[in-house]
């Protein structure tokens, strides 16, 4: 495969890198990274997700040793896609490299992602070959790639995890589509065939908690199975409509007395047609038309070391509770 773009070795890496109440982590990274791939053209961007506990503070250390240190800091905790949604939106170098704040993927396995990148992809993802995690995260995620991938014929670069080098240009189209059910790995394949995957190795976490549970692990496999299929929602609907065909069927019966029911079994059973219809409906306008519809932005930066648009920031004028603010025009920094 040969592509006419330039690879990551040769035009330059982002590394945005994903924070939220990982102070421990933050120095630790930044060494490893920098270890690992100081020899490009480098920029390492922070994205603060509304942390508590100082990470924002070590970030600020980092900046004011290192220029290529930049950083995104949230009004409040926005969550993981938006977290890394606005590092892409925001890397100032032609390749993105995702790596978390936690280090369970080593920064030395990003040379078999820029390695594969050099083949002509646009996307390439690490896929755990030793996953150091609970059980339950295991099955959960085994799980979700089964339903996904062979249920519900979905499109998701098998095994593919967080840890991927992107095409910048393409991350930020990506982000900019605004989707309704923002997921990235199922969005890929729906804009580029040139997307690959390699295994990587993966370490248990050393320092600070995991922020992602099982709560959260569900409700993302359900965005995304909502949201990128109608496998689903047309089955719902389907078994919904022949559920009310049958309570019709059964509370006709009742009323004739083949059932040998009396007057509130027919009810019940006209009740429950309803029921069915109307849930039936709701699930079609909820696909069909809740699909369309606007939604609000994903974040809001309050504070910044690189210029960015005034629609993403939750203050267009001074903000006093920050140590330091971007003026938008110029992308020059003013002491605040």
């Amino acid at each position: 495969m040969t592509s006419t773009f330039p690879g990551p070795a040769e035009s330059g890496l982002t590394v945005v890198i994903p924070c939220f109440n990982e102070v421990d982590n933050v120095e630790p990274s930044y060494r490893e990274i920098t270890n690992e791939l100081g020899h490009h053209s480098l920029e390492l961007l922070y994205v603060d997700d509304g942390s508590s506990d100082g990470t924002l503070d070590v970030i600020h250390t980092l900046a004011a040793a290192d220029p290529r240190v930049r950083y995104l800091s949230f009004s409040r905790n926005f969550g993981f896609e938006a977290a890394f949604s606005a590092g892409y939106r925001y890397a100032s170098q032609p390749w993105v490299l995702h790596i978390d704040a936690d280090q369970q993927f080593p920064a030395a396995e990003s040379r078999k992602l820029v390695a594969a990148a050099e083949q002509g992809y646009d996307a390439v993802f690490g896929v755990r070959t030793n996953r150091q995690d609970p059980l339950l995260r295991r099955w959960g995620t085994a799980a979700f790639h089964f339903i996904g991938r062979r249920l519900l014929r979905i499109e998701i670069p098998p095994g593919a995890t967080a840890f991927r080098l992107v095409r910048a240009e393409l991350a930020r189209k990506i982000v900019d589509l605004r989707l309704g059910t923002p997921y990235f790995l199922a969005t890929v394949p729906r804009l580029t065939s040139r997307y690959t995957t390699v295994p990587v190795a993966h370490r248990a976490r050393e320092r600070g908690e995991s922020k992602v549970g099982m709560g959260f692990l569900s409700s993302h496999a359900i965005e995304l199975f909502v949201g990128f299929t109608r496998r689903l929602t047309t089955a719902a609907s389907a078994t919904a409509l022949l559920a009310a065909g049958i309570g019709v069927l059964a509370a006709g019966a009742a009323a004739f007395g083949l059932l040998g029911a009396n007057a509130t079994a027919v009810t019940l059973f006209a009740l429950l047609t309803v029921l069915l219809l109307v849930s039936s409906l709701t699930v079609r306008y909820l696909v069909v038309v809740g699909a369309g519809q606007p939604r609000p932005r994903q974040y809001y930066v309050r504070e910044s070391n690189v210029a960015i648009d005034v629609e993403d920031r939750l203050f267009t004028s001074e903000d006093p509770g920050g140590p330091r603010r971007i003026d938008v025009q110029l992308g020059k920094g003013i002491s605040a």
